[in-house]
């Protein structure tokens, strides 16, 4: 019976009670979400503690449940179907957990538009197998049409206006929340809530999930970091006289330049850091390359997944540590060039191409590559139609066989970027040779699906090593010289053993570095061991090339030792770092976003072919301050 068909005398009866309904489901859609989110700030059992908590996690599901309830008139149906949403979300937030050990973040609806793109297959695998989820949500579909078919409204469709004012309203409120309206920031705060800026896991445990989305959306999603002109000059003009130093022009070389192979191979680590496996040998070639040339611990921007973070500080030499609104790169870039190692490299005659055994769309790599300057991208569909598979994904020798296949023994230089995805998680499905997987030996302690998902992973791990000792053999054959850099995107989401076993060094996963190599398969060298950061091996690379006329590089090489450990995981305790490092830190973050924007030539030196030495680009033997007073923000 809706308040207009009720008796004038009973209305205020029917409303007192419709009132005393809209308040029960509100506090109950406010403890039923502290009770689905867990986070230990917004239990239910905090009501009379910390109400405020309680509320801010549910406040847009109860805007849109008010949405619904002024479209339907329905008030269970309403707040079911708001619900239910608002449990979808807190679904993917659970996978994400599992998967990668970290909350949902803003950037991570980026992922939506890439459902289209290829997506689904390799997220889609993430899906839980067990059919329980999915019949929870078909009982809730259900539940909400029972409600549209048997529940009877709440007042009449007609209201002369008064419907659709409320609807504007509540639209208005909730779309100034979600489109991050600056007047939101100052309750979703860390005074108001808690907020831990470095860990978006503490943050959601205390705040609740909804809450933590907002904060960081309203707090970090708009955020723009400005450049500093005046640090930036400061900074080169310190490194000044070992810049000079690294921009000497080397000796006349008569031989050709080298092609340069890049392997980025998916999930790479040594599980010599893992407690249990510090005396095996599951990566003899790894080992055996490294005692030919460079390598070491490699620090990346990402944990278990979010390939390309790592991917773009390498393509680029830039760090995502200096741009908090770069979660996604590929996905968030706007302009046509990027600059970085590839546009190096085409100004010194190299042919570049990328080799990727996925769809091109994916990630966006099919037009951020052409940003990035690629000349050619070999995507899944160029490969060979009989090209390998092992498990979900191609084989990496697929991806060593077509390498090769691109290499020519004739005219300019080439450098191939090649994306491994064999080992890609999840980590539950079988391989090709089931029998080679179980013969894998794992610590005693990890059982059941860790142990599985541990062994398919060391299973794939295996190949990318066998992989890349037959690559470093097939490059040393040719007749023209070649460099290879090999190195591990980032660690995979194996959250079970790494609890179960720990690391070597004591600190958690999320503080782990993985790991790179830099080898001359045909003229090894004594070898070097040095921790870097991602961002700081196309200086590297270049170094080794030969290529020294890009300021920017070699002041990457400068700073190395200082800042390679600042590069982390999200979520990775926050590092001490003293005075000094903190002020290059900062500086650098100037001198990146300079970069970025083609600023940053002006301020730099540059090399002198004929002399050897660096010259900087205003003509003075050293930088002056002053002159940053000029250069745009």
């Amino acid at each position: 019976m809706t308040l207009s068909s009720t008796p004038p005398a009973q209305r205020p009866h029917q409303f007192a009670r419709h009132a005393v309904l809209l308040l029960a489901l509100n506090l109950a859609f406010v403890l039923l979400t502290g009770w689905v989110d867990g986070g230990e700030g917004v239990s239910p059992d905090q009501l009379f503690t910390q109400p405020l908590f309680l509320l801010a996690n549910a406040l847009p599901g109860l805007l849109l449940a008010l949405l619904f309830l002024v479209a339907s008139r329905r008030p269970l149906l309403s707040y079911g179907l708001a619900f239910l949403l608002q449990a979808l979300l807190y679904g993917i937030n659970a996978l994400k957990l599992k998967q990668l050990s970290t909350p949902l973040m803003p950037a991570d609806f980026r992922m939506v538009g890439q459902l289209r793109k290829g997506g689904m297959h390799l997220l889609g695998s993430y899906l839980p197998a067990t059919p329980w989820p999915y019949l929870a949500l078909l009982v809730g579909l259900a539940l909400v049409a029972l409600a549209w078919r048997l529940e009877p409204t709440l007042f009449r469709r007609r209201t002369h206006g008064k419907r659709l004012l409320a609807g504007a309203t509540v639209l208005l409120v909730l779309g100034s929340l979600l489109g991050g309206m600056p007047a939101w920031a100052r309750f979703y705060d860390g005074e108001t809530l808690w907020m831990e800026p470095w860990s978006a896991t503490s943050t959601a445990q205390h705040s609740g999930l909804v809450s933590s989305l907002l904060m960081f959306h309203l707090h970090y999603g708009q955020e723009r970091k400005k450049a500093d002109p005046n640090a930036a000059m400061q900074l080169i003009g310190q490194a000044d006289s070992a810049l000079r130093q690294r921009m000497q022009t080397p000796p006349e070389d008569t031989g050709a330049m080298p092609d340069i192979v890049v392997v980025q191979s998916e999930s790479f680590f040594d599980p010599a850091i893992m407690k249990g496996f510090e005396h095996n040998d599951l990566t003899p070639n790894l080992r055996r390359l490294a005692a030919q040339g460079s390598s070491g611990p490699l620090h990346v921007p990402t944990f278990g997944g979010g390939t390309i973070r790592t991917e773009f500080e390498v393509l680029t030499g830039l760090s995502l540590r200096y741009f908090d609104d770069l979660q996604f790169p590929y996905l968030q870039l706007n302009t046509k060039v990027v600059p970085g190692m590839v546009r190096t490299l085409r100004a010194h005659g190299y042919e570049t191409v990328a080799i990727h055994g996925n769809n091109p769309a994916f990630w966006n790599r099919n037009t951020a590559f052409k940003a990035i300057g690629f000349d050619r991208f070999v995507s899944q569909n160029a490969f060979p139609k009989n090209a390998g598979m092992d498990g979900q994904y191609m084989a990496d020798r697929a991806m060593t066989d077509e390498i090769m296949a691109q290499l020519k023994e004739a005219g300019p230089p080439q450098f191939l970027f090649a994306i491994s995805i064999e080992a890609h998680g999840p980590y539950d499905v079988n391989p090709a040779d089931a029998a080679a997987r179980d013969a894998i030996p794992v610590p005693d302690g990890v059982a059941d699906e860790d142990k599985r998902e541990l062994q398919n992973y060391l299973y794939h791990m295996q190949h990318a090593d066998e992989e890349l000792g037959r690559l470093a053999e097939l490059l040393a054959k040719r007749d023209r010289p070649a460099l290879l850099l090999f190195y591990g995107d980032h660690l995979p989401a194996l959250a079970g053993a790494y609890e179960t076993l720990g690391f070597v060094d004591g600190k958690d996963m999320l503080s782990q570095a993985g790991t790179w190599l830099l080898v001359d398969p045909r003229n090894g060298t004594a070898p070097v061991h040095e921790d870097l950061a991602s961002w700081m091996l196309p200086g590297r690379l270049l170094e080794r090339a030969g290529i020294h006329d890009d300021a920017y590089f070699a002041l990457t090489q400068v700073l190395a030792p200082q800042l390679a450990s600042l590069t982390r995981a999200p979520g990775a305790p926050p590092q001490a770092e003293d005075h000094a490092e903190q002020h290059t830190d900062e500086a650098m973050a100037s001198v990146a976003l300079l970069r970025m924007k083609g600023k940053l030539d002006r301020l730099l030196p540059r090399s002198n072919a004929s002399s050897g030495t660096g010259s900087f680009a205003n003509g003075e033997s050293h930088p002056a301050t002053d002159i940053a007073a000029g250069v745009p923000q």
